[in-house]
């Protein structure tokens, strides 16, 4: 398995450099790290005495990347998971925070380990995925990363603000469906037919 400081480096580089899109909930982000987040670690970058767009702006990879393994990775606990799981779970809640979580627990659900979905990585979520790992662990790795891909429709489904990160002008894949596929077999990756089946509702 890729250390830690690996995964988060690849999620860096995934997650670009600074933008504020409006469409985005997250506001002013630079390397994946959001306003949102500067301001419930209280990190005035620029020691102004608030924190805005300009403290998002300083953010380095550097320090992005101690964020994502401290407050990402190892606050809520994904390294009790399997191993293998570890990545996606990671990239996912960097991307989408607890519900990372819940995406995993309604997955055991559907593998005979029931567990709360309440978006908590306690014992009894990582003694289930141990237990679900064991019994299937390739499967449960691609059927992870499948529903990561369903939530990312869903949510444009949902959203039509955010449907431009399902899909391409070009009516492709977006970047949500690209990075849920990065986590999938080949085998289980849709086709670009597939996909264009999948949004020709949103029109």
């Amino acid at each position: 398995m890729l250390s830690v400081d690996a995964i988060a480096q690849a999620i860096v580089a995934r997650e670009g450099g600074c933008v504020n899109d409006p469409d985005d909930p997250g506001g002013a982000t630079n390397h994946g790290v959001t306003i949102h987040t500067l301001r419930r670690l209280g990190l005035d970058l620029d020691g102004d005495g608030d924190i805005d767009a300009e403290d998002v702006r300083r953010i380095s990879a550097a320090r992005a990347v101690e964020i994502f393994k401290s407050h990402y990775y190892a606050r809520p606990g994904i390294d009790r998971l399997p191993e293998r799981l570890q990545p996606s779970v990671f990239d996912m809640y960097v991307n989408a925070g607890a519900n990372a979580i819940r995406i995993l627990q309604k997955l055991l659900a559907e593998f005979g380990e029931p567990v709360a979905v309440d978006g908590v990585l306690g014992p009894r979520t990582a003694a289930a995925a141990a237990l679900a790992w064991r019994k299937a662990p390739d499967h449960l790795a691609d059927a992870y990363g499948i529903a990561r891909r369903n939530y990312y429709y869903a949510l444009a489904d949902r959203r039509p603000a955010s449907r431009k990160y399902a899909r391409r002008r070009d009516g492709g894949k977006g970047g949500w469906i690209a990075r849920a596929e990065e986590f999938i077999s080949a085998r289980f990756h849709l086709s670009e037919a597939q996909h264009r089946a999948r949004v020709a509702a949103w029109g």
